[in-house]
């Protein structure tokens, strides 16, 4: 044998009988090597033959056996924002069409836009009527203004209702003839696959909180179901992510907490979903694999990271603007939370928050300069956490024990059995310490009677409830479970 080793005789000898009988058997005495019939064709015809492969088959529910990571390119620094030009004209882009809103339009971010692509000779239309929190009519509007433009590369500056509605705009510019619900996520829309790549999209985040510039995902209120919904699908994610800290300085104070929030909660739930090989059904074609997958090692790494990061700094970036560190790491957290539930993707607390926004009863959240009554999503996800992972615990004790010790929790005597209650508390006391929040449904206008008609905005959410823990596949139990976990909702 070479480098030294020899073996014993009567070890090798086993070892070749093992092998001989593997290759020879048929099927193979290995259940996990074991594999159907197929037909394969040689000199002597077709015949029925028998082929080992390493895939164990689920036959039965058809469980995921793999997972895929995408995100965009990031590149971060303060002052980052000015080499956008040279991206571009790198890139070859004959014209770009440049999305932000109103509100950015005013902002430095744009300015550096502006001067950058003009420095380049870069050609640029700009459309700024992009809606906070758009619906599906500020996206049908923004799609049209790019049909007319047909601009061979896209540049979103803002927060992720600016860089989602990038996202859609160049999707159906794209695809000129597809119906708009042909992309929409199932059951509220077709759920089609995206079979071409998509023109270059570059974003610019002004806010710390969505990850959007790292994600395939863009979300909108479809109004006529009185529910939020979206496009998933790894098409959809920027080309590159331009991750400015300057850029989030003029963020006010209740934006700050609106954001981090959502980043918190992406970072909770994608540590907490259940993992990928858990999630079925498993796609006959990987073009059809979700870019919600379920928990898996590598989106770990960054969703627990993006938590721990969150729960130090939030709190400073909402307290002192001046805050350049906080700041700076919270659009940081924001990125690594993007990456990390992007491919693990989210599940209650989301899925919840999409009726909580849809069927808005007039409430305005402090801060928010809008014209129409307003519940930012951030708020909107970060409510019902706390009533979450107290039903969420049971499903795995150790993850939500590790992830209320990120929170400050002394986890040395708590029990397993009280993890989802040890979790709840704790993120209710960060929420409560964070100030300015309404604690619970109730401070959002929502009464009991609203239960039914939140619950019915949420079983639609088909591509995050399948993510989470503990929830029934029984339709009708599914339905009394968020029932019940609204009614936790309304106050803490």
């Amino acid at each position: 044998m070479g480098l030294g080793v020899r073996v014993a005789p009567t070890t090798a000898a086993r070892a070749t009988s093992l092998l001989r009988a593997v290759q020879y058997t048929h099927p193979p005495s290995c259940p996990c090597h074991s594999s159907p019939t197929y037909q394969d064709q040689s000199q002597h015809g077709l015949k029925h033959v028998r082929r080992s492969f390493a895939t164990p088959i689920d036959t039965a529910r058809r469980k995921e056996y793999a997972f895929e990571m995408a995100a965009s390119s990031i590149r971060f620094g303060p002052g980052c924002t000015k080499e956008v030009g040279m991206d571009f004209k790198n890139m070859g882009a004959k014209k770009v069409c440049v999305v932000t809103d109103v509100n950015v339009a005013k902002l430095d971010a744009m300015k550096q836009v502006v001067h950058a692509l003009s420095q380049e000779g870069v050609d640029f239309t700009v459309y700024e009527r992009t809606m906070v929190e758009p619906k599906d009519s500020s996206i049908r509007e923004a799609v049209e203004f790019s049909k007319a433009q047909l601009p061979d590369a896209f540049l979103a500056v803002g927060g992720g209702s600016v860089i989602d509605t990038a996202k859609l705009m160049n999707l159906y510019t794209n695809f000129p003839e597809n119906d708009f619900l042909d992309f929409v996520n199932a059951p509220l829309g077709r759920g089609l696959p995206i079979t071409k790549p998509l023109s270059p999209l570059i974003a610019v985040p002004t806010t710390a909180g969505t990850g959007s510039e790292t994600t395939g995902t863009a979300i909108f209120d479809l109004v006529s179901k009185k529910a939020k919904t979206g496009i998933a699908h790894r098409a959809l994610k920027p080309t590159l992510g331009i991750c400015d800290p300057l850029n989030t300085r003029t963020m006010p104070s209740a934006v700050h907490a609106s954001s981090g929030l959502d980043v918190l909660c992406h970072s909770l739930e994608s540590w907490t979903a259940i993992p990928y090989t858990e999630r079925i059904p498993r796609p006959t074609n990987p073009i059809n694999r979700p870019a919600y997958q379920g928990a898996n090692p590598i989106s770990d790494i960054f969703s627990l990271q993006a938590l721990k990061s969150t729960i130090k700094y939030l709190p400073r970036a909402v307290k002192d603007p001046d805050d350049t560190e906080a700041q700076s790491e919270m659009l940081l957290a924001a990125t690594l939370a993007g990456v990390g539930f992007g491919n693990a993707g989210v599940h209650l607390c989301h899925g919840m928050s999409y009726p909580i926004s849809g069927q808005n009863k007039g409430y305005k959240h402090p801060g928010y300069v809008t014209a129409s009554p307003i519940i930012p999503h951030g708020v909107s996800v970060a409510v019902t956490a706390p009533s979450v992972f107290r039903f969420t615990g049971a499903s795995n004790p150790d993850r939500h024990l590790a992830a209320a010790e990120a929170f400050g929790v002394d986890i040395s005597r708590a029990k397993k059995s009280n993890a989802g209650e040890v979790l709840g508390e704790a993120i209710a006391e960060f929420l409560v310490k964070l100030g300015d929040q309404p604690r619970g449904l109730k401070a959002l206008g929502f009464e009991r009677k609203d239960v039914e008609g939140l619950v019915e905005g949420t079983v639609p959410q088909k591509r995050v409830l399948m993510l989470a823990p503990g929830l029934s596949e029984e339709l009708e139990e599914e339905r009394e479970q968020l029932g019940g976990l609204f009614e936790g909702a309304m106050e803490y």
